[in-house]
């Protein structure tokens, strides 16, 4: 018999005094003064830091000769955060001319002050895939770094979109975009109130039209590059100084590396830099390569771009060549490597050696920079123009050692998301086996995550990566770790609801599986994709994917197989029908999925799986409360509850009391109704399943307002503003029955 104490656990307290009475399953009928002072003691976590975000790139505190576009980037911004509409300032130039530190600037030197509730930054390249950028992560981004609960954090662009409007609409927030591509990604993330930053390699006539203002960043002249050299190099000659701004075509990433290069020689002279460059002889003699890496310096591929793109290749081979052999191959591996971002663990588990030492190099010579990421393992990543220069030098390797590197670090991933699955999901049907090697295996020091919290956090800062890995799985048709990796990554996908990722992943796995012949894995990745599309709101796609499963189910011998299918089906038939019109109709939809969940019942109990036994009779339960079968719906529930506690499912304790509520409602049993709704608080309070709490406690308000029980309302009401407010989201309207 569940209790209501105000620990958030399971025992009966001596506080709740007045008369108990048990009812059907865990419910306790207590008095009301008794439960508005048990919801008035559930313990929330604390209050955030009330800290606003102030997110990018750190300014350099070597800054010349852009006083022009200092002014121009802030008179823009003066007027355009004076009126009353949200305004851009579009930064355009070539890859690495410092457009970044040209915002971050002007953000230290002034632009701070006009923006007090934060700034937000991102750089698209980290969500861009086949050209388009994921809108929605992006959102989910800033909703946390506003302070948004992750539990709070929707599935789909529209409701993200929503929610970034409402909580920023009171808020002065600056907004920083690196690497736009196109006006709508600019439209989708600029505030409510404040000021969009994007920087961009070329002009979006689109957005200027909509009043955005248009700073433009062109290499350094003559005398600024000599000036910002000799700020580096104080001895410096002027004449050479200016030779090799003239080499490097003016780029300050390039007079950069150079420089930085030649600091950790102090046996050389800025003329070996100039003979060096003069004659380009570390260079890869591939015109082909060399006229790659100009077009990656900019999208509009001018003579002028591929001059400095030439020159920044000149820069960088020399710098490279000149590094340590282990650096040189860390650099390499970069190359190689299908992501953006690399750990030590992942470098380390490609066969790299020396990696704390080559990594200080690469960051000491600004090939690399540290991700900046306070709360996540370190991280490092290659400027995108380096980047390029990078992934053009390892086309230049060996296949076999190119397919080699790719190898291990697919093999890293895949067994690194089945440990994280394993963590986050604990005991859930899986096709494939555990991994051979232990997670202890997996890292260079220490362990990649330690329990469920911290493997999800890991598993989410790697998203990026891991999308890349299931990409270059198919493309080098290594298709069963292709559906490893999907399996695995519905761990991640369904609790941070990275939809779209799971569609993308999923239909990669289809085609693994076809590969494969494997039509058991087919199955399940078509209804992971299906269960996607449903909370996405497409429930026709998600039929689709069903039907073309089902064809397959008589040439497997899983029955759980066939329940998820049915699960789903039933699932959409509930959802199909909440958008009745008609209440017949919703009963006949609510009858439709009571039979389809008692089909994936039974496939549950065949195996046996007890999780599976309780996940579906829940299911059962929903569609007889969506039926009006309030009693039948009761007795499901107490069976379920039966097997959720002698297998330890507490989770599925909280949702089973939960409809269980929802039940004695329908039956006119207020008192129980609430009874159930205060187990489930007490208990979604003491598993920090805050989403759960919260409909809870909307639930508690509603059934007190129905029974005019004022004291109870007011201390939901109270405890509802309080949790909203702790999760970032601003306390809510007075709710109705």
């Amino acid at each position: 018999m569940n209790g209501l104490g105000t620990d958030g656990g399971g025992s009966t307290h001596n506080t709740v005094s007045s008369t108990h009475n048990t009812v059907s399953g865990d419910a306790v009928i207590v008095g009301p003064l008794v439960m508005a002072q048990h919801i008035e003691g559930i313990q929330l976590p604390p209050d955030p830091p009330d800290v606003p975000p102030s997110q990018g790139p750190m300014p350099s505190r070597v800054f010349v000769n852009r006083t022009k576009e200092l002014a121009d980037l802030r008179d823009a911004a003066l007027s355009l955060a004076a009126g009353p509409e949200p305004g851009v300032v579009l930064v355009v130039g070539v890859g690495g001319v410092g457009k970044t530190q040209l915002v971050a600037q002007a953000v230290r030197r002034e632009l701070h002050r006009l923006f007090p509730d934060g700034q937000l930054y991102v750089d698209l390249a980290d969500h861009r895939r086949d050209g388009a950028v994921d809108i929605a992560a992006v959102l989910g981004e800033f909703l946390r770094a506003l302070r948004v609960h992750k539990d709070y954090v929707p599935g789909g662009l529209a409701e993200r979109t929503a929610l970034f409007r409402s909580v920023a609409a009171t808020l002065r927030l600056l907004v920083k975009v690196d690497n736009v591509q196109h006006a709508p990604e600019v439209r989708a993330l600029v505030p409510p109130q404040g000021l969009l930053l994007a920087t961009g390699r070329r002009v979006l006539p689109s957005l200027l039209m909509d009043g955005a203002v248009l700073i433009d960043v062109a290499p350094l002249d003559g005398a600024a590059g000599t000036e910002l050299v000799r700020r580096w190099h104080a001895d410096a000659d002027e004449g050479t100084a200016a030779d090799v701004v003239r080499l490097c075509a003016g780029h300050p990433l390039a007079l950069r590396a150079a420089l930085e290069w030649l600091a950790a020689r102090p046996q050389l002279t800025l003329d070996d830099v100039v003979r060096d460059l003069t004659a380009g002889r570390y260079g890869t003699g591939d015109d082909g390569v060399r006229e790659a890496t100009g077009m990656a310096m900019g999208a509009g591929g001018g003579t002028e771009e591929g001059g400095v793109g030439e020159a920044v290749d000149t820069v960088l081979d020399s710098v490279v060549a000149g590094v340590s052999g282990h650096t040189r191959h860390l650099y390499d591996l970069l190359g190689v490597l299908p992501g953006t971002t690399a750990t030590a663990d992942l470098l380390t588990a490609t066969g790299a050696t020396q990696v704390d030492e080559g990594l200080g190099e690469l960051l000491s010579c600004r090939l690399a920079v540290l991700v900046e990421s306070s709360d996540r393992p370190r991280r490092y990543r290659l400027h995108d123009v380096v980047r390029a220069h990078a992934r053009l030098r390892a086309r230049a390797l060996p296949e076999e050692r190119r397919r080699a590197v790719l190898r291990l670090v697919v093999d890293f991933y895949a067994d690194a998301a089945a440990h994280g699955d394993a963590l986050v999901l604990g005991d859930r049907f899986r096709i494939q086996p555990p991994p051979v090697r232990p997670l202890s295996e997996l890292a260079a020091r220490g362990t990649l995550f330690t329990g469920r919290p911290d493997a999800l956090e890991w598993l989410d800062a790697e998203r990026a990566n891991f999308r890349a890995a299931v990409r270059a799985a198919a493309d080098e048709g290594w298709y069963e770790d292709v559906w490893r990796l999907c399996e695995s990554l519905w761990a991640l996908y369904h609790s941070r609801k990275h939809l779209a990722d799971c569609v993308e992943s999923g239909l990669l796995g289809i085609e693994a599986a076809q590969h494969e012949a494997r039509p058991d894995v087919e199955i399940r990745m078509r209804n992971q994709v299906a269960r996607a599309a449903y909370e996405l709101g497409d429930l026709d796609r998600a039929e689709s994917q069903l039907d073309a499963a089902a064809d397959l189910l008589e040439l497997v011998g899983d029955p759980r197989l066939s329940g998820v299918v049915l699960e789903s089906r039933g699932l959409i038939a509930l959802a199909r029908g909440r958008s009745e019109d008609s209440p017949g109709a919703a009963r006949d939809r609510a009858e439709e999925a009571r039979r389809l969940f008692e089909r994936a019942l039974e496939a549950n109990r065949a195996v046996p799986d007890p999780h599976g036994i309780v996940v579906q009779s829940y299911n059962v339960a929903q569609a007889l409360v969506a039926g009006e079968r309030w009693a039948d719906a009761l007795g499901v529930l107490d069976e379920a509850a039966e097997v959720a506690r002698a297998s330890g499912d507490a989770p599925m304790l909280l949702r089973i009391d939960l409809v269980r509520a929802k039940a004695f409602v329908g039956l006119g049993s207020l008192d129980r109704a609430v009874a159930a709704a205060g187990a489930a608080a007490d208990a979604a309070a003491g598993l920090k399943q805050f989403a759960k709490l919260d409909q809870a406690l909307e639930l508690l308000t509603a059934l007190a307002d129905r029974a005019e029980d004022r004291p109870l309302r007011v201390a939901c009401e109270e405890k509802l503003g309080a949790l909203r407010r702790t999760m970032g989201l601003r306390p809510p309207a007075a709710p109705t029955a």
